[in-house]
């Protein structure tokens, strides 16, 4: 009994570690290097993604203004691969629909994106986990 007991316990605890991954929360844009060229985040807003577990809403933040919806898009994440795809832009967009593949990574509490955008720029952001 009690071996049956350990190895149900052994098994239930090897099944935690294999939960599906995911972007859920909100993450703050910390700045870019875009075509090798470093980018800060800017002082005068924020821009904040919101994830929930396979969609993302991103609002321009400005001190003492409401958050404005810019982008909205759902995602999908595989092995270090996050498959983006936009579904909303407020301004013209020429990646609406179009699936953009990044590798991801999450250190502590940054999310960095890394890829290849459909004019050839070579992008990697970074996002600081807010909530």
């Amino acid at each position: 009994m009690k071996k049956i007991l350990t190895a149900f316990f052994i098994v239930t605890a090897l099944c935690s570690f294999n939960a599906k991954p995911s972007l859920k929360g909100v993450w703050e844009y910390a700045g870019d290097i875009y075509n090798g060229k470093k980018q800060s985040a800017s002082n005068d807003y924020k821009l904040h993604r919101q994830y929930d577990d396979a969609h993302y809403d991103a609002f321009f933040i400005e001190e003492g203004e409401k958050p404005a919806l810019y982008e909205k898009g759902d995602y999908a994440l595989k092995q270090d691969t996050c498959f983006e795809t936009q579904t909303y832009s407020r301004q013209p967009s020429k990646v609406i629909g179009i699936t953009l593949k990044y590798i991801y990574q999450i250190k502590n509490d940054t999310l960095t994106l890394s890829g290849t955008l459909p004019n050839g720029a070579i992008v990697q952001e970074y996002w600081k986990r807010v909530k």
